[in-house]
């Protein structure tokens, strides 16, 4: 396994609090032939590894179903030519589906549950685990790109965990190996990136995965950003088989995390993005 040198991670400001993200179970291929990176398989049974993420009681004040719903961006809040889709929850990419090599850690196997824990969330599009309270979610098209963007509440101490978990992952998973179906091999690298100053803490990364699909090289690109808020956190997941999508990781993070501030004071978001955002 080649290590890079690993970058530097921001200090997470605030002690957060317990929660893709995920379980360290492995994610298991479909068992098919590989689709294209932009292909979706939309069997509701067809699903990755979720996390054994222990629940809290959402407590009085907490973020409720219709203001996670509220705080969801929309086309006006992003750039480019993105359209709304209405089955984004049943996305799935087989490229991300699969188990990491674990000899690819030779002294560190304990990397390898963090980094299928990572794999397992990204196919799941659940990458901070089950939430403890309201959550609400839309997704995004471009050509062959997606944009996938959540809103949900999360047990304090469980969110904290998480977000220290993504901040190490540049360094515990800077490059490894997953086997898919037919014991195809594809190359994992996970880099940071960096996130505009929004909420109380934030991580950025870059996921790219080369592998196969139609019998032809294949590379996806996943830009993420988290940001949270108090005990509520905004996952935003883009790009596609065409590259990254950075820019608009970032607008969303923007304008989606000043939506959320907004319904938890108990206001209503403006329809379109305050100018000069």
């Amino acid at each position: 396994m080649i290590r890079r040198p690993s970058r530097p991670a921001r200090v997470v400001a605030a002690v957060l609090a317990a929660g893709v993200l995920l379980a360290t179970g492995a994610c298991s291929d479909d068992g098919g032939d590989e689709s294209t990176a932009g292909e979706t398989t939309r069997s509701p049974s067809d699903t990755a590894s979720r996390p054994a993420v222990p629940e809290a009681a959402t407590p009085s004040g907490a973020l409720t179903e219709a203001q996670a719903k509220t705080a969801l961006i929309t086309e006006a809040d992003i750039e480019d030519e993105w359209t709304q889709v209405d089955d984004a929850a049943k996305w799935r990419d087989s490229l991300l589906a699969g188990s990491v090599d674990v000899d690819d850690f030779l002294t560190g196997k304990a990397d390898a549950a963090d980094c299928q824990r990572l794999m397992d969330g990204l196919y799941s599009e659940d990458l901070l685990g089950k939430p403890s309270g309201a959550s609400a979610l839309t997704g995004f098209e471009e050509g062959d790109s997606r944009l996938l963007y959540q809103v949900a509440a999360y047990s304090g101490s469980g969110l904290d965990d998480s977000m220290e978990w993504l901040e190490s992952l540049p360094q515990k998973c800077d490059e490894f190996t997953v086997i898919g179906s037919g014991n195809s091999k594809r190359t994992v690298q996970v880099i940071e990136t960096t996130l505009p100053d929004e909420g109380d803490a934030r991580q950025g990364l870059e996921v790219t995965v080369q592998g196969t699909a139609d019998g032809a090289p294949t590379t996806l690109t996943l830009n993420v950003g988290v940001v949270r808020v108090d005990d509520n956190a905004i996952t935003v997941t883009a790009g596609g088989p065409d590259g990254g999508q950075p820019d608009s990781v970032d607008t969303a993070v923007k304008q989606g995390t000043g939506r959320l501030e907004t319904v938890l004071k108990g206001g209503t978001p403006a329809a379109s993005p305050t100018q000069g955002d």
